[in-house]
């Protein structure tokens, strides 16, 4: 179909004066040499080559990987292409691809020597060893620990990821712990790393998934690392057909000073919809539009810094509103086609201002039916909550700060010195830090057969090390006496 150029456009770009500006912006930042992009976009032979292609999934919107919603909050360096630049490069495409006069093209971005985005980190730390990833089979979930031998407290506002074999890795956490537990268990792992979710954690730094794009936190903030600290980083490998060999290093950016506010975190629902049907119910082969919800409410004035999902391969959509006390409703974040091989954390533009009361609403839904092409099993097979890859999950997570800084002393919800993931979805020092309250909800939604006691597979495994811990009487179950008995309070 012929595309008609609006007034004011080219009826015949070309690449030199129309889209170099628009690939070289929203493209080569990943489609160029070292990066996860399968081919290079840096110069006119580059893309007429694969013009027709590119057009296609411009088109549609599949490039450059936006996930966010239109209309769902403001957030920061937006890659969504406008309809003026996409109807640009169908008509350049459909026009023949001319290639334009060569002294309008203009200079490729000035990408940082040695492909640090931030340039170059005050700390680079490498895997001590190479992991092998199989040609094929499930997706590999593996840990490594880095010991960082700090001797002074500091403030992390950002960490980049340069993986070996990026065309096998889909993201990555990184967690600190300064109680050497991971390291004893990277030691009893005859392979690099080690494979078991459950593992001391004292902290987080945050985390990457394929399609985001590194930045620092945004209003000063950084993330706190203790002296003495290990990094260790769980990475998600999904085999590409052939045996890979990874050493990822990473670049860790430091601030100049301690941050005057501090980063907490809330999930909707909580612990990434553990309490919801997910659980209890499950997904019904064929069931088209299973939803999950949650909520959370704001314990004082609040601004929202940061927003992200996270859910499986069924999961078709989320969003997340803000109802206000006095009535009004604010969309806050919405992806309608969720796909999860893109999974980026998105700062927004200017900090969202939730007074005291708001309540936070997400919706989930999910596609367990043979007409989702992401579904993993085929036919739809029986789905419940899980960490696997091939089970479900999900929630809308949040990063914000106290208004009031005075505030921040009295939430005992998902503070990010003990993960941006804690609770039931980051494991055992996320629960440790949650206050009293929190600690005897999550019991209450791991109680599945409403004994009073957790046991077997009420036990989710991140879990396990720590839950093992507190079970005093060593009856092999954790009690509701043995959990009010940990001492309140966190580590921030």
């Amino acid at each position: 179909m012929s595309v008609e150029a609006r007034a004011g456009e080219p009826a015949k770009p070309t690449f030199t004066e129309h889209v170099a500006p628009i690939v070289f912006e929203n493209c080569a930042g990943c489609h160029r040499p070292g990066q996860g992009a399968p081919f290079n976009l840096l110069s006119y032979r580059d893309v007429k080559k694969r013009g027709e292609f590119l057009g296609e999934v411009i088109g549609d919107r599949q490039m450059p990987p936006w996930p966010p919603a239109h209309g769902w909050g403001k957030l920061q360096d937006e890659r969504r292409l406008t309809d003026d630049q996409i109807a640009t490069f169908a008509r350049w495409v459909e026009t023949g691809m001319e290639e334009g006069p060569a002294d309008k093209l203009p200079k490729p971005p000035p990408f940082v020597e040695g492909g640090w985005t931030l340039g170059e980190p005050d700390m680079i730390v490498t895997m001590p060893e190479a992991f092998d990833v199989p040609a094929d089979g499930p997706d590999v979930y593996q840990m490594f620990v880095m010991p960082l031998n700090l001797t002074a407290d500091q403030w992390v506002t950002a960490v980049e990821i340069h993986p070996s074999a990026r065309s096998v890795v889909h993201h990555a956490l990184y967690f600190l712990d300064d109680t050497g537990g991971a390291r004893k268990l990277d030691e009893a792992d005859p392979k690099p790393g080690f494979s078991r979710m459950g593992f001391p954690r004292t902290g987080t730094l945050g985390g990457w998934a394929l399609g985001a794009t590194t930045r620092r936190l945004p209003m000063g903030l950084a993330y706190p690392l203790s002296k003495g600290s290990d990094l260790v980083v769980q990475i998600h490998f999904h085999p590409s057909g052939k045996v890979e060999r990874e050493r990822a290093s990473f670049g860790l950016y430091f601030a100049k000073e301690k941050p005057r506010k501090r980063l907490m975190g809330f999930q909707a629902p909580t612990a990434f919809g553990l309490g919801t049907e997910l659980r209890t119910k499950g997904i019904q082969p064929g069931e088209k539009d299973f939803t999950i919800h949650g909520e959370w409410t704001a314990p004082f004035d609040v601004d929202l810094v940061s927003v992200g999902g996270h859910a499986h391969y069924r999961c078709t959509s989320m969003k997340a509103v803000a109802e206000l006390p006095d009535g009004r409703e604010e969309k806050l974040f919405a992806i309608d086609d969720w796909d999860f091989r893109w999974q980026g954390r998105y700062n927004f533009a200017e900090p969202v201002r939730l007074p005291r009361g708001s309540v936070v609403r997400s919706t989930l839904v999910y596609d367990n039916s043979a007409d989702n092409p992401r579904n993993p099993a085929v036919p739809p097979i029986l789905v419940r909550w899980g960490e696997g890859t091939n089970d479900e999950m999900g929630s809308v997570t949040f990063a914000f700060v106290a208004v009031d800084e005075a505030d921040a002393a009295s939430y005992r919800g998902l503070g990010l010195r003990g993960g941006a993931r804690a609770g039931v979805g980051g494991g055992g020092s996320g629960f440790r830090n949650l206050g009293p309250a929190q600690r005897m909800a999550i019991f209450s939604l791991l109680d599945a057969d409403r004994d009073g006691k957790l046991a077997g597979k009420e036990i989710p495994e991140r879990m396990r090390a720590f839950l093992e811990l507190i079970d005093v009487d060593k009856d092999g179950a954790i009690s509701r006496e043995e959990v009010r008995s940990l001492p309140s309070g966190s580590r921030e």
